[in-house]
C-alpha cells in the first residue's frame, strides 16, 4: 500500500518507543528501571481529580467550544498575569489536547514549504518532526555543554536568513534541563526585534526550575515582541497531568483564530472534563507544585552526583525540569563480549540488555554524545538504578 509522502519524512517518537519496550519487557518478568519516561511520577492533586468527577457528575460531558471554554480561557489569562505579568484577552488563547497538539496546530497554521525554523540543538524530539509535516524546514543550531547547552546570540544571528520563519525557545528545556536567565533572553530578543521573524516560547516546564534566577521567557524580558511571539505551555507536567491532554498557546489574535480553524478540522474541542480539571489546576492551590519540585531536585542532586561518579560520564547539572543529559562519548569504542559501543543507541541497548536500564538515546535529540534519563521516577529507584549502570559500565572493555 502506497503511504503519503509524508510519513516517510519523520520518525517515531523515541521516548515513547523506549517507553513502550521497557514496559513490554517487564510484562515479560523483567525487572526493568525506567528512566525514559517524560512524565512526573506523581499522582494528580486530589483537588484536581475531584473538579473532574464533579463536572462528570454534573453531566459536563458534551461538547464544547472548539479552542476551549470561556471559564478555561479566563483560568489562562489569570495565571499569565499572575505568573508572567502578561496581558491576554479570550480572542488571544487556544485551548489544545496538549502542548504537542499546540506546536503542531501552530506549525500548521505558520509554516509552509520554503519557511525555515531555527530550534537550538539539544532539542525536544518532536520540534523537527512537527515542523517537516508543515512542509518547512528545521534549522539546527548546536550548542555546547561548556555555554550550558544555550543558543548564543552570534549563533542565532548566523542563522538567520530571508526564509526564516520562526524561532523556537524551549527553557527550560528538554532533554538537557537548561534554563535561560533573563539577561541571556534579552541579548536573543535584541536580535529578534530587527528580524521579521516569530517566536514560539515552548514554556511547558517553567515551574520545575532550581536555578538562582527566575523564570523567563523571551516576551516578559521583551514586551516589544508581543506581537510576534505565541506562549505555548500546558498542564501535563506542572500538575503530573500528562494523561489529562491540555496544553494552550496565548498569541496575537490572528494566529489564535487560525488555530481554531485548524483544530475544528482535526480533534475539535479538548475533552470536556480535562479542561475542569485544567481550570482547578490553574485556580486552585498551587503549594504542591513546590512540593513536587523540592522532590525533583532531591533526586536530581542525587542523580548528578551519582553519574558524575561513574568513569567515562560528565554531566552537566540541570537548571529545570527532570532530565540529566550526560555526556557518554568517552565510553564509545569498548566493548562488551566482543560486541563494541560506538554510539548513543548502541549504549541504550547495551544497558537495557545488561543493566535492565531503559534511557533514551541522545541521537533523538540531536546529540549522540549524550543520552537522557528521566528522574522522575523514585529515589530508590534512582538509586539502584544508577548502581547498575555503573556495574554495566565496568565490565566494558
Amino acid at each position: 500500500m502506497k503511504l503519503a509522502t509524508r510519513v516517510a519524512k519523520i520518525k517515531p517518537s523515541e521516548t515513547l518507543a523506549i517507553t513502550a519496550k521497557a514496559n513490554a519487557l517487564r510484562a515479560e518478568g523483567r525487572d526493568i528501571i525506567g528512566f525514559g519516561a517524560g512524565e512526573p511520577d506523581f499522582d494528580t492533586p486530589v483537588n484536581i481529580k475531584n473538579a473532574a468527577i464533579k463536572a462528570i457528575e454534573a453531566g459536563f460531558t458534551k461538547y464544547t467550544p472548539v479552542s476551549g471554554t470561556d471559564e478555561l480561557k479566563d483560568a489562562i489569562i489569570s495565571k499569565l498575569k499572575r505568573d508572567n505579568d502578561l496581558e491576554y484577552k479570550r480572542a488571544q488563547i487556544a485551548v489544545s489536547c496538549g502542548a504537542k497538539h499546540t506546536l503542531y496546530n501552530l506549525a500548521q497554521v505558520l509554516f509552509e514549504a520554503g519557511d525555515e525554523v531555527i530550534i537550538p540543538a539539544p532539542y525536544w524530539v518532536s520540534y523537527p518532526d512537527i515542523v517537516v509535516l508543515s512542509g518547512g524546514q528545521p534549522i539546527i543550531v548546536n550548542t555546547s555543554e561548556d555555554n550550558g547547552f544555550k543558543m548564543k546570540p552570534e549563533q542565532l544571528q548566523a542563522a538567520i536568513t530571508s526564509r526564516t520563519r520562526a524561532l523556537i525557545i524551549n527553557s527550560p528545556a528538554n532533554p538537557t534541563g537548561a534554563a535561560y536567565a533573563p539577561e541571556e533572553l534579552k541579548t536573543i530578543a535584541e536580535i529578534i526585534l530587527d528580524k521579521d521573524i516569530l517566536v514560539i516560547s515552548d514554556d511547558i516546564y517553567e515551574k520545575i526550575i532550581y536555578a538562582k534566577f527566575p523564570f523567563a521567557n523571551i516576551l516578559t524580558v521583551e514586551p516589544k515582541l508581543k506581537d510576534r511571539t505565541i506562549v505555548v505551555n500546558g498542564v501535563s507536567k506542572t500538575y503530573a497531568m500528562t494523561g489529562w491532554r491540555i496544553g494552550y498557546a496565548a498569541g496575537p489574535e490572528t494566529i489564535i483564530t487560525a488555530i481554531g480553524k485548524i483544530q475544528g478540522q482535526n480533534t475539535s474541542n479538548p475533552a470536556s472534563i480535562s479542561q475542569k480539571a485544567a481550570v482547578e489546576a490553574l485556580n486552585g492551590d498551587q503549594h504542591v507544585v513546590a512540593q513536587m519540585v523540592q522532590e525533583f531536585k532531591k533526586r536530581r542532586d542525587v542523580m548528578d552526583q551519582m553519574l558524575n561518579d561513574i568513569s567515562g560520564i560528565r554531566c552537566f547539572s540541570p537548571e529545570g525540569a527532570f532530565y540529566m543529559f550526560p555526556n557518554v562519548s568517552n565510553i564509545y569504542g569498548r566493548s562488551f563480549q566482543g560486541k563494541q559501543i560506538n554510539n548513543s543507541v548502541g549504549l541504550i541497548d547495551y544497558l537495557m540488555d545488561e543493566a535492565n536500564v531503559a534511557a533514551v538515546p541522545g541521537a533523538a535529540f540531536g546529540s549522540d554524545h549524550h543520552i537522557r534519563l528521566s528522574y522522575a521516577t523514585s529515589l530508590k529507584n534512582i538509586e539502584e538504578g544508577l548502581k547498575r549502570i555503573k556495574k554495566a559500565i565496568a565490565k566494558l572493555e
